[in-house]
């Protein structure tokens, strides 16, 4: 399955290493070092030029680099995304 983080960027959810909020996790000294590092490293994708409210975390499969995703999507509205197809499988089929 694949997750839109806005524009025109999806990812593989089976790459996702986490969803965060950016505002309260940059709270963390540790997560602004993270994404520092990211930075200096080239790592970081900015997917908006909006006002950013999450990142996410991912693992390029072909080089196993991290890749962080900086989206206006709040982390709350992408992780309902990532169960989406999860939940059409609880629709009991309809009757006849």
């Amino acid at each position: 399955m694949y997750l839109h983080l806005g524009q025109y960027t999806v990812v593989r959810t089976k790459d996702i290493v986490g969803i965060f909020d950016i505002e309260n996790s940059s709270v963390s000294r540790h997560t602004r070092n993270y994404l520092s590092q990211a930075q200096k490293n080239g790592w970081v994708i900015n997917v908006s030029e909006e006002i950013p409210k999450s990142f996410v975390v991912c693992l390029d499969p072909s080089t196993g680099n991290p890749q962080v995703y900086i989206s206006q999507i709040s982390s709350v509205t992408l992780r309902k995304r990532t169960g989406f197809v999860d939940g059409l499988s609880n629709i009991p089929p309809a009757k006849r």
